[in-house]
């Protein structure tokens, strides 16, 4: 069985990932800790704990990924652009 203060973890950032969209690394930066525990907790843990939780995290999480692409694509066009204004 999970430990009390692991599974007080595991929902805190599963109700923050679900109420801000927020991916796995910045739900990482946000609490502390590495994305492998964040991803753990979510992939894993958290389906345990909160099925229905689960569910609103795991679509969300699977919506980061399929535009995770798109937002490298961003960053660096971003980077080029106001490395060449200078």
């Amino acid at each position: 069985m999970l430990k009390d203060e692991i599974i007080l973890r595991v929902r805190e950032i599963g109700e923050y990932i679900a109420a801000t969209g927020a991916t796995v690394r910045a739900a990482a930066k946000r609490f502390g800790i590495s994305k492998s525990t964040v991803h753990k907790d979510m992939a894993v843990r958290l389906k345990k704990i909160d099925g229905e939780l689960y569910k609103k995290v795991a679509d969300i999480l699977a919506f980061n990924r399929s535009e995770r692409h798109i937002r490298g694509g961003m960053a660096t066009k971003k980077k080029y652009k106001v490395d060449n204004i200078k």
